[in-house]
C-alpha cells in the first residue's frame, strides 16, 4: 500500500495547497528513531550544544521571511503573530545554550569519605546524564514555540537527547522547512544528521511512542491525544516518562470589591485575553467567577461591548471550527445560560467570538452543567455569577488542575486587607501558575517560568517552558568508591570543567 501523501493546507479556504511529504511507514519510524539513537555520542560535548543551539536560532533568523509566509498560508495566524513566535522560539534556543555553558543543570554533588558519620559515608559522586532519544509531539497552535524547534525540542536538544518530531498535520509544510533549517545548523557543527528526526502521520505517532529505544517523550495537545500516548508509553514493557500538556480551563476569580473598584476595566481585560489569537491559546480564561449584582453586571457591560467589536477569526483547521461550533452551541442549550454575546460560525471558514453566563449555582453541583468545566477551544468563555463566597469555594472545589489560576483583587484585598491571601492560597492547589490582578496569556520565556499543573493540565510535574525544562529528559546517577582515573570529567575533584557544584556540603560557584 503506499504511503498517504501529506497536504499543506489553507485554513482560510479549506483547501489543499500542495503535498509536501508522505506519512512515514514503521520501518521509515523506526528509521528516524535509530538514527537519532546512534547520534547520543554526539551530543556529548556541551560547548558543541550550546553551539548548535545558537547556530539553530541564528539560521531560523536568517530564513524568517520564508518560515513566517510559510506559517501564516498553514495557520492564518498572520505575519505579526508569527514574528513574534519566532523570536520566541530563538531567544528560548539561546537561552537553553546559556544554561548548557553554566552546567547547573547537572546538580552536581561530591561527597568524600566520612568514616565518622552514622553510618559511615562512603565515597558519592552525582550528576544527571541524558535519558536518551526524545520523541516531541507538535502542538498546532504554536507552529514555532511548540513545534519542530520549540520547547520540548531545545530543552531536549539542550539535555544531551537526539529528538524525533511528529509533526503536526495543520503545518506540516512548515515542520518540513524549520527541520532542514536545524539540520543545517547541525552541519555546521559536523552533527549527525540524526540528531534531528521528523516524521508525520497519525500511525507514525503511534509507533514513535512504542519504539523501544525512545526514552521520553514531549506532547502539547488534547486530552484525548494525549491521554492516549500517555497510556500507550506506561503499557510499554518498558515505561517511559510522557510529559505532556493536555487541556486547562484556567480559572479566574474576581471578588466583589474588585468589580466594584474596577469593574469596567477587568471586562475589557478578559475580552482581550479569551479572544487573543482567536482564543487558540492554551491558556486562555475559560471560567470567570464574577459576582451577581451591579459590581458584576458592570463587567459583564465592558466585557459584551469589548467582545462585540471583536472580528470574526480563522481557526488553525476546520475540524477545530466544527468542534468550536458544535461544543459552543451544546453550551447555549443548557438551562440557565445565557450569550450576552453568541459565540459561534462567524462565516463559512470563521468563527465568531462570544461568551455564556451561568449561574455559579448550577456548578457548584454534578449534573449536566459539568460541559461548562471542560475547555472549549476558541474564542469563548463562560462567566459564572456567584452569590456568595460559599458559590466560589464550591465552584473551585470541583475544578480539575491548570496551567493557571487568576484572581483579581481590589486595591485593598492586594494590599492583605480582607480574603486576597485566602484566595490566592485556594487558587494554588488548581494551577501551575497563580496570576494576581493579571492574564494569564502570556507565558514568559523565563528561569523562574513554570508552565504546567496538576492532571489534566499535564502528566507530570514538570514545566515545558523556561530553564528548568531541561530536568524532563536527564537522570540521577551516582558512581560510589570509583577511582579517579575512571570518573567522568564532572565528577573529578579538580573540576576541570569549571562546574558549580556542592563539594562536600559547600556550595562553589
Amino acid at each position: 500500500m503506499a504511503a498517504a501523501p501529506v497536504w499543506s493546507v489553507d485554513p482560510r479556504t479549506g483547501k489543499q495547497r500542495e503535498q509536501v511529504a508522505v506519512e512515514a511507514t514503521a520501518q521509515e519510524v523506526d528509521a528516524a528513531v535509530r538514527a537519532a539513537h546512534d547520534a547520543r555520542g554526539a551530543l556529548t560535548d556541551r560547548t558543541v550544544r550550546a553551539a548548535f543551539l545558537r547556530a539553530a536560532a541564528d539560521e531560523l533568523e536568517a530564513a524568517r521571511d520564508q518560515l513566517v509566509e510559510v506559517a501564516d498560508a498553514e495557520t492564518a495566524l498572520g505575519p505579526v503573530r508569527l514574528t513574534g513566535e519566532l523570536a520566541r522560539t530563538c531567544y528560548q534556543l539561546r537561552a537553553f545554550a546559556g544554561i548548557v555553558e553554566e552546567g547547573a543543570f547537572l546538580d552536581v554533588v561530591i561527597n568524600h569519605p566520612d568514616d565518622t558519620a552514622t553510618p559511615p559515608v562512603p565515597d558519592l559522586r552525582r550528576y544527571k546524564i541524558p535519558l536518551g532519544v526524545v520523541a516531541v509531539y507538535s502542538a498546532s497552535n504554536f507552529p514555532f514555540a511548540f513545534s519542530v524547534a520549540g520547547g520540548d525540542t531545545a530543552s531536549a536538544l539542550a539535555a544531551g537527547c537526539p529528538v524525533v518530531v511528529k509533526a503536526h498535520p495543520d503545518h506540516p509544510g512548515l515542520s518540513e522547512l524549520v527541520a532542514k533549517v536545524l539540520r543545517r545548523a547541525a552541519a555546521r557543527h559536523d552533527l549527525p544528521e540524526g540528531v534531528l528526526g521528523l516524521v508525520h502521520g497519525f500511525e507514525a505517532g503511534i509507533e514513535l511512542i512504542k519504539h523501544p529505544l525512545v526514552s521520553a517523550a514531549g506532547f502539547t495537545g488534547s486530552i484525548r491525544g494525549g491521554r492516549a500516548l500517555f497510556d500507550a508509553a506506561a503499557a510499554r514493557p518498558v515505561p517511559i516518562p510522557f510529559h505532556g500538556e493536555l487541556g486547562s480551563l484556567n480559572p479566574v476569580v474576581v471578588t466583589e470589591a474588585a468589580a466594584a473598584e474596577r469593574g469596567e476595566a477587568i471586562g475589557a481585560g478578559l475580552a482581550g485575553s479569551m479572544t487573543l489569537g482567536v482564543g487558540q491559546f492554551c491558556v486562555k480564561p475559560g471560567l470567570v467567577l464574577a459576582p451577581a449584582g451591579a459590581a458584576g453586571d458592570a463587567l459583564v457591560k465592558s466585557l459584551t461591548d469589548a467582545v462585540s467589536d471583536t472580528d470574526a477569526g480563522v481557526l488553525l483547521d476546520h475540524r477545530m471550527r466544527d468542534n468550536f461550533v458544535a461544543g459552543v452551541a451544546e453550551r447555549g442549550r443548557l438551562p440557565d445560560v445565557e450569550s450576552p454575546v453568541t459565540p459561534g460560525a462567524g462565516g463559512e471558514h470563521t468563527v465568531s467570538a462570544g461568551f455564556l453566563t451561568v449561574p455559579a449555582s448550577r456548578l457548584a453541583q454534578e449534573g449536566e452543567h459539568d460541559l461548562l468545566l471542560e475547555e472549549c477551544f476558541g474564542p469563548v468563555t463562560v462567566v459564572a455569577r456567584y452569590e456568595d463566597d460559599a458559590e466560589v469555594r464550591g465552584v473551585l472545589s470541583r475544578l480539575p488542575g491548570n496551567l493557571t489560576a487568576t484572581v483579581q483583587l481590589s486595591a485593598g484585598e492586594a494590599a492583605g486587607e480582607g480574603r486576597g491571601a485566602e484566595l490566592v492560597q485556594e487558587l494554588t492547589p488548581l494551577a501551575g501558575r497563580v496570576l494576581v490582578n493579571g492574564w494569564p496569556t502570556g507565558v514568559a520565556v523565563a528561569p523562574a517560568q513554570h508552565h504546567g499543573g496538576p492532571y489534566p493540565a499535564t502528566t507530570s510535574t514538570s514545566t515545558s517552558v523556561g530553564g528548568t525544562a531541561i530536568e524532563r529528559w536527564l537522570r540521577p546517577v551516582v558512581y560510589q568508591g570509583t577511582p579517579e582515573a575512571l570518573l567522568p570529567a564532572e565528577l573529578k575533584d579538580d573540576n576541570p570543567l569549571g562546574l558549580p557544584r556542592r563539594f562536600n556540603g559547600r556550595l562553589e560557584r
